[in-house]
């Protein structure tokens, strides 16, 4: 047993078929099944259950697959030891961060991220928020840009900025008009939000508990943008963060109205493993995803 063949075995849970787990692994298609029938030999158990083109582990396989993903993670974590050794502000960083700010934060901070640190690999991950704290807990992430705040004890955090929330309205609605609006005119409304998983559901939800606002029943969207096009044809209103609103293009089809203070926000911040062979670079990179112009977001 290496751990190589438990990167095979991992694949294979991962993507369901031998097929893709050996286009992932880079290698053939045989050569990743021997080596997993191999492995089986080795422990003398079946981890695979092989039934047709479907393929999936068995609770053992299950199991040790599990296992395995800590100890490769430990694996890499060697050797992002060494090239933090060699230079601190070069080798690879993973970053994820969560889709209904990816897209509206990256185009600010990415250019200076690369002019001040040229020699780091930043690959970038979006994923909601619980793939992304698990994801960093099993080591495939070196940090996350979550909204807190977060309490997990194995985890640094670095406040980053505050990124206030607008109401959208419909350009027909009685309050398009208006530069600002109290939240408690919510609840008069019907709410659209996302669906579950979306930690701005759970935001936006704090905000309609507290003004009273209901949500809209049997809809549920899946991006800012559906958020955007409901909102759009008159179904409802909806909240949206600051830096959705403020790019180029803005938000068509919708009036987007400021709330009156406070107005209800996200607090942003930088999360990484308390442990991290990389946790040097972290204040050095909240820094510079900080540089976000006023007035999209309020610096921590």
């Amino acid at each position: 047993m290496n751990l190589r063949d438990l990167e095979y075995l991992v694949a294979l849970g991962d993507h369901g078929s031998f097929g893709r787990a050996a286009e992932a692994c880079g290698v053939s298609q045989p050569t990743l099944s021997t080596q997993v029938k191999k492995l089986e030999a080795a422990l003398g158990c079946a981890l695979v259950e092989r039934a047709g083109r479907t393929t999936r582990l068995t609770p053992a396989g299950e199991q040790i697959a599990g296992r395995a993903r800590r100890m490769l993670g430990h694996g890499d974590a060697i050797r992002r030891v060494a090239e933090q050794a060699r230079d601190p502000r070069a080798g690879s960083l993973r970053l994820g961060i969560f889709p209904t700010l990816a897209p509206y934060l990256l185009p600010h901070v990415v250019p200076g991220i690369r002019a001040a640190l040229p020699e780091l690999n930043l690959l970038l991950v979006e994923e909601r928020t619980p793939d992304l704290m698990r994801q960093l807990r099993e080591g495939t992430l070196d940090a996350v840009v979550l909204a807190g705040p977060l309490t997990d004890p194995g985890l640094a955090v670095e406040p980053l900025f505050r990124e206030d929330f607008l109401l959208a309205v419909p350009l027909d609605h009685p309050l398009a008009g208006q530069e600002t609006v109290d939240p408690s005119v919510l609840g008069d409304e019907s709410v659209l939000l996302l669906e579950d998983g979306h930690c701005l559901r759970d935001q936006a939800l704090d905000v309609c508990r507290s003004s009273g606002a209901v949500e809209m029943d049997g809809f549920r969207a899946t991006s800012l943008e559906t958020l955007r096009h409901m909102v759009a044809s008159g179904v409802g209103v909806t909240l949206m963060p600051r830096m959705a609103v403020d790019r180029p293009g803005g938000p068509g089809g919708v009036a987007t109205v400021e709330f009156t203070a406070p107005a209800p926000h996200r607090d942003i911040v930088l999360a990484w493993r308390a442990s991290s062979v990389q946790a040097d670079l972290m204040p050095e990179l909240a820094e510079l995803l900080r540089s976000v112009p006023a007035p999209l977001a309020t610096p921590a």
